[in-house]
């Protein structure tokens, strides 16, 4: 099993940044997957940037349109933990964000909530105007 806990939610100002690390702990995370999603109050979880897993220290990794150039995900395998660095943040990036594990091996971009096996409990983030 592994257990995922985020931090470094909080409050931010339109134009500003934070930055989201995800902890890993039970076992090792660096054969899978790692990705971000999020929340907003009454709106589905969306998908938010991934990494695949590959062999060594480099990896991939996959954004959606509405943070490509703005967040960087990464990740140490050494430390088992993905952050996500948002900068230019906008009103429309509040949301509770999610960290995610899964696809053991795989070398794809994991995009859709049901390929991952792994959550953790989230990490509020709300930007004012």
């Amino acid at each position: 099993q592994v257990q995922l806990v985020e931090s470094g939610g909080g409050l931010a100002q339109a134009g500003g940044s934070r930055r989201l690390s995800c902890a890993a702990s039970g076992r090792t995370v660096s054969s899978y997957a790692l990705g971000w999603f999020r929340q907003a109050p009454g709106k589905e979880r969306d998908f938010v940037a991934t990494t695949t897993w590959e062999a060594g220290t480099t990896y991939s990794a996959f954004y959606a349109d509405s943070v490509k150039g703005r967040f960087t995900i990464s990740r140490d395998n050494a430390k088992n933990t993905v952050d996500l660095q948002m900068n230019s943040l906008k009103p429309e990036d509040s949301a509770v964000y999610y960290c995610a594990a899964g696809g053991r091996y795989t070398s794809s971009y994991l995009v859709s909530q049901d390929q991952y096996d792994y959550w953790g409990q989230g990490t509020q983030v709300t930007v004012s105007s």
